[in-house]
């Protein structure tokens, strides 16, 4: 197994487990990735994902020892690290306690929300060796970051520092080295005790109206609103209100 993955809860946690490769992403990353996040998604249990790593490097990007080989590295529907072209649903958190470079950085950007230690830097070196960064970085960067930094990113090929980072906005939270996984789950735990519909429809609102004029902008909102509705979980959450009692969610 190249991805680990376990559940607790509510919460589960997807791990690359190629610590000697730094975590570079070939076709068997990419396929149980893959495969994890479809057991993810069926899971009506399942409502917030961590995606952590083991060793030192979060991931390098790509196994160009893969590539120069002639394989292929991605998937039909997810994409690089069978991850970033994912249509997921529901939350994942990225928990940095290395370096994320290239395809490194991408697999973060695919993710919704970042906790990182000092140890972490982001970076998308292609133009270094004549590359672009062709997983998502050149358009979900800009969309995370100030333009201007994100071009200079892009660029220079130089990465950014997990403090710059969590300056600018790409890092939610910072952690002690070592901690990452825990204050990722402590994240996760504030999020999953809301309903969990909401949260993903409420993702979603986020997602689609990113830089769209106001006007389709409520459009989407009343779209996703009319699904929240529908729910068992919109009655329990006033109702609980009322009753002076934590609301027990259902997810439907």
């Amino acid at each position: 197994m190249v991805v680990d993955y376990e559940k607790n809860g509510n919460v589960c946690l997807f791990t690359l487990n190629r610590p000697d490769a730094r975590n570079a992403v070939n076709y068997d990353v990419s396929s149980e990735m893959e495969a994890h996040l479809d057991e993810f998604e069926a899971d009506d249990t399942a409502w917030v994902g961590i995606l952590a790593a083991k060793g030192p490097v979060f991931s390098a990007g790509a196994d160009l020892k893969a590539v120069s080989s002639g394989q292929g590295i991605e998937t039909e529907k997810g994409g690089f690290a069978g991850l970033v072209r994912y249509p997921r649903t529901k939350p994942l958190i990225a928990a940095v306690d290395g370096a994320a470079l290239a395809g490194g950085l991408e697999i973060v950007l695919a993710c919704d929300l970042v906790v990182a230690s000092p140890l972490a830097t982001f970076g998308i070196p292609e133009v270094k060796r004549s590359l672009i960064a062709g997983a998502g970085g050149l358009f979900r960067l800009p969309a995370a970051l100030a333009q201007n930094v994100a071009m200079e990113m892009a660029l220079t090929g130089d990465p950014i520092s997990a403090q710059r980072a969590f300056d600018l906005g790409l890092v939610n939270k910072l952690s002690e080295p070592g901690n990452v996984v825990k204050a990722a789950e402590d994240l996760a735990d504030q999020i999953s005790v809301n309903a969990p519909i909401a949260v993903r429809e409420s993702r979603k609102v986020v997602l689609e109206s990113h830089g769209v004029p106001d006007e389709e902008g409520w459009q989407i909102t009343r779209d996703h609103f009319r699904t929240v509705v529908k729910t068992e979980d919109f009655k329990e959450g006033p109702l609980a209100f009322v009753e002076k009692r934590e609301p027990v969610w259902k997810g439907r």
